[in-house]
């Protein structure tokens, strides 16, 4: 039977978390480790200044406290014999597009199995409300996984419309477009009177064309994205070896 490890970053009691464990436990072995609050935003940060305690809850679920790529680590590399054959990451409350893969934690956890050698998965769902809809969707990539084959270091970033199954138009392969800049913080005010600072929003989409993950969901298709680690901006490398010959 196929083994999956399942994370998120929202925090192990998460609805999305429960709702992939119900929707993929007819289909495979599963071990959940996921943080023991939201971790939202956490990106592939490790926690390398202390060690970390993992703690069996009474549902069988495993929390840590720590990032999402902690949990992902541990759960790969920790205290059992046999490894997963797939990571599954998720169910986020919310979409992780475009530029959003970068801070995401939901990402950097199947990014973490990804990069210990696992095959990846990260899913979001981009609402709060039809978590059925994405696990759903989680469990028919799941049944087809073993036909799937993704170059070393890549994984799937996968955004279902926050819609009921029966609305769903279909799946797509898309790329990830990018938003523009982000708003100003917001400043506030402690009770002491010190100021403090709000991350503000995301910017708007700078870039929705229509073979982006963002046109897709819009569309009301599952929006799947094939990403990789490799950040090598590799038609530049000329122009840069050039700028160095000018003066080195």
């Amino acid at each position: 039977m196929r083994r999956l490890l399942l994370s998120n970053d929202d925090g192990v009691h998460a609805p999305g978390l429960r709702a992939l464990y119900e929707a993929l436990l007819p289909h495979a072995k599963l071990r959940v480790v996921a943080p023991d609050r939201d971790r939202s935003g956490a990106s592939n940060s490790l926690t390398l200044s202390r060690p970390l305690a993992l703690t069996a809850l009474e549902n069988g679920f495993y929390s840590v406290d720590g990032t999402p790529a902690d949990c992902v680590y541990l759960g790969v590399n920790g205290v059992w014999d046999e490894k997963p054959d797939l990571v599954i990451s998720g169910i986020n409350d919310g979409s992780n597009l475009g530029d959003d893969v970068i801070y995401s934690g939901t990402v950097a956890a199947a990014m973490e199995g990804r990069n210990l050698g696992m095959s990846a998965i990260a899913m979001s769902l981009c609402g709060r409300q039809y978590f059925e809809t994405a696990a759903r969707v989680a469990a028919t990539l799941v049944g087809a996984a073993d036909q799937l084959s993704l170059p070393p270091r890549s994984l799937l970033n996968v955004n279902v419309p926050d819609v009921p199954w029966e609305q769903l138009r279909g799946f797509r392969v898309t790329r990830t477009g990018y938003r523009g800049p982000a708003d100003r913080p917001l400043e506030v005010e402690d009770p002491r009177g010190r100021k403090r600072y709000w991350i503000a929003a995301a910017g708007a989409n700078a870039d929705e064309g229509e073979d982006t993950d963002f046109a897709a969901v819009k569309d009301g298709y599952v929006s799947i994205t094939p990403l990789h680690t490799d950040l090598t901006r590799y038609p530049s490398r000329q122009d840069v070896q050039e700028w160095l010959d000018a003066f080195a």
